[in-house]
C-alpha cells in the first residue's frame, strides 16, 4: 500500500512540476511577445512624430473647386495649416474668358493681387502647394504667391489638377522660383477625376513619404 501511494505521490508531483515548467515556457512566450509588439508600436510612432515633427502648410489657389477638393483631401490625411489664397479681382466665370486672361497675364509676367497675408511663413516646414494647370504652368495666383514669400531652406511638393497638360513644366518652374528648396515629386490630377482620387493621393503621399 505505502508503494502504491508513494508512485501516486511521484506521478502528482512530476505532473505538478511538468505543468509548472509550461506555464513558465508559456509566460515567458507571452511576455517577450508583448515586449516584441511593444517595441515595434514604439518604433512605429517614433517614425510617425519624426513626420509629423514637421509644421505643414497646405496652400492653394483654386477657380472650379478641383484643386480645392484635393487641398482637403491632404488635410485630411497629414492635417497642418490651410490657406486658400483668393485675388482681389476675381477671374470671370466664364471658362474662355479666364484661359484668355491668364494668357495675358502670363505672356506680361503680370501678378495678380491676393487678399491673404501670411505673416508667419517662416514657421513652415513642409509646404504643400496647389494650382490648376493655367498654359502648362502653374496659375498666376501661385506665382504670385511665390514672387511674395521666401521658401528657401522649406520642403515644397506640389499638386496640380488639369484637364489632359498634366504636370506640363510645372516642376520645372517651381525649382527655378525657389532653387534653395527641397522640392519633391509633384502630383497631376485630371479635373474630372478628382472625386475619385483617394488612393492615388494616399499613394503619392506615401511614396515622397510624407505619410
Amino acid at each position: 500500500m505505502f508503494c502504491y501511494f508513494t508512485f501516486i505521490w511521484t506521478m502528482f508531483y512530476q505532473k505538478t512540476m511538468q505543468n509548472r515548467h509550461f506555464l513558465f515556457i508559456t509566460l515567458l512566450t507571452l511576455l517577450s511577445t508583448i515586449f516584441v509588439v511593444s517595441s515595434a508600436n514604439a518604433d512605429q510612432n517614433k517614425s510617425s512624430e519624426d513626420k509629423n515633427n514637421k509644421k505643414i502648410l497646405i496652400v492653394y489657389y483654386s477657380r472650379t473647386g478641383n484643386t480645392d477638393f484635393i487641398a482637403k483631401q491632404i488635410h485630411e490625411q497629414i492635417g497642418g495649416d490651410v490657406i486658400k489664397l483668393e485675388t482681389v479681382e476675381p477671374y470671370p466665370e466664364q471658362y474662355r474668358a479666364t484661359t484668355i486672361q491668364a494668357r495675358k497675364e502670363l505672356e506680361a509676367d503680370f501678378r495678380p493681387a491676393l487678399k491673404n497675408q501670411i505673416d508667419n511663413i517662416a514657421d513652415y516646414d513642409l509646404v504643400f502647394i496647389g494650382s490648376p494647370n493655367w498654359w502648362g504652368t502653374m496659375s498666376m495666383p501661385i506665382r504670385t504667391f511665390l514672387y511674395s514669400y521666401d521658401l528657401s531652406g522649406k520642403t515644397i511638393a506640389l499638386f496640380i489638377t488639369h484637364e489632359g497638360s498634366g504636370l506640363g513644366r510645372c516642376m520645372d518652374d517651381l525649382k527655378k522660383f525657389i532653387p534653395n528648396a527641397t522640392i519633391l515629386d509633384g502630383i497631376a490630377i485630371r479635373g474630372g477625376s478628382v472625386q475619385n482620387s483617394q488612393k492615388q493621393i494616399q499613394e503619392w503621399l506615401t511614396n515622397i513619404d510624407i505619410r
